[in-house]
């Protein structure tokens, strides 16, 4: 099945000011501001765009309460798009005064750019009370829920990477620290790739797990405490030809050989190779000093959504944070894990899941997501700084267009 993906996470806990769309009519009818009821008084429709490929893990969930609860949800469409025209989409909908955007779905680098901009509803903590599966979380889950700040819902979670991904065949001897790598990429030019960071998982977790890699002074820093991040990557940039403009370009490339190694996650390991985009036989590997940066997928509301679909939003969010469908998270291993919320086994996800990971998952995984730190992601402000340093000092001129 052909699925567009990105995979993220992180947010400020800003104060943002309340809906500011005028009301307008729609599906859903309704005033934009207003207390949320407890359904919406008529089926509404939803629109749901999709930018972090989350609706590969949550699309099902989503589908199933919307056929058990016809009084509420008449119908959803779906829509997708890269991160980077979320904000373009959102504020020209805002602008002119109809949001036809009900959901966001969402990785860090679209949450924090909209609450850059102040796009989302804050949803919490009003709300909270109506989203007992997030008193659930799982510890990761929760940091990244805590820097999601009012206006974000984790609805799925993974440890991520950063990973390196190679073919047996083609690198007998994978570097095994930042500097091995370095020098691989001095000796073998233009076959290290990663991905432009704002548009992919991998390439963001690889551009924040580099300062424990290196040991920099603050790692939460990018302006003041990257010195030795930033002069790495110059550094490597020597012998990048080109960033794709997404993780699927990389993946591509490994597997015809025009890249010999790519920085991945672990969910970016299984799933391709799950759907044969990437040999089975690819093998993935850490880099001495490697820490886990952890990533989530949210949901957010924009600014001047009816309180009629907020209610069915709430109330499929409530639906989508039960064990039962987190369980789905598993997907093909797309988010391995994928579920946010504690005590969602394996055993509790469809066959299919079941069956995927028992070919393509890798043991390792359980001892290395134990055995090594977990760490939060920038918050929004300091990724937005770091996105822009890159594209501008890095690699921005080199982004495959």
């Amino acid at each position: 099945m052909a699925r567009t993906r990105i995979a993220l996470a992180a947010a400020a806990t800003l104060l943002i000011g309340a809906c500011g769309a005028p009301d307008s009519p729609d599906s859903g009818g309704g005033a934009t501001a207003g207390p949320v009821p407890d359904k919406p008084d008529r089926a509404v429709t939803l629109n749901v765009l999709d930018v972090a490929g989350n609706l590969q893990l949550t699309q099902p969930m989503i589908d199933d309460f919307a056929a058990r609860n016809k009084d509420q949800i008449e119908k959803v469409t779906y829509s997708k798009a890269t991160a980077p025209e979320l904000v373009g989409k959102v504020k020209a909908q805002q602008g002119a005064g109809r949001v036809d955007i009900d959901l966001v779905l969402t990785g860090v680098d679209g949450l924090a750019a909209g609450i850059d901009q102040g796009l989302w509803t804050a949803l919490l903590p009003a709300s909270a009370s109506r989203l007992p599966g997030m008193n659930d979380y799982l510890p990761g889950a929760a940091a990244m829920q805590k820097l999601a700040g009012d206006h974000g819902v984790t609805v799925t979670y993974y440890p991520s990477g950063p990973l390196i991904e190679y073919l047996p065949a083609t690198v007998a001897d994978p570097p095994k620290t930042a500097e091995a790598l370095l020098a691989y990429a001095k000796a073998n030019p233009g076959t290290v790739q990663y991905a432009r960071p704002s548009n992919s998982g991998p390439g963001r977790t690889f551009l924040m797990g580099l300062p424990y890699l290196l040991g920099d002074s603050d790692p939460k820093d990018p302006v003041n405490g990257w010195s030795k991040t930033w002069a790495y990557l110059a550094e490597l940039d020597k012998y990048v030809t080109l960033y794709p403009s997404s993780t699927s370009e990389t993946m591509k490339n490994l597997a015809n050989g025009s890249a010999k190694i790519i920085a991945t996650t672990t969910g970016w390991d299984i799933n391709p190779r799950v759907l044969g985009t990437v040999p089975k036989e690819a093998r993935v590997g850490t880099l001495e000093g490697f820490h886990w940066v952890t990533d989530a997928h949210y949901a957010v509301i924009p600014r001047g959504v009816p309180v009629a679909k907020q209610a069915a939003v709430l109330n499929l969010l409530r639906d989508m944070l039960t064990p039962q469908q987190q369980a789905k998270a598993y997907d093909q291993g797309y988010f391995y894990p994928g579920p946010a919320v504690k005590d969602v086994t394996l055993s509790m996800a469809p066959a299919e899941s079941q069956q995927a990971l028992a070919e393509y998952g890798r043991p390792e995984y359980d001892q290395l997501i134990a055995g090594n730190p977990v760490e939060v992601p920038l918050d929004a402000k300091a990724l937005v700084t770091a996105f822009d340093r890159w594209d501008r000092e890095i690699g921005g001129a080199k982004v495959k267009k």
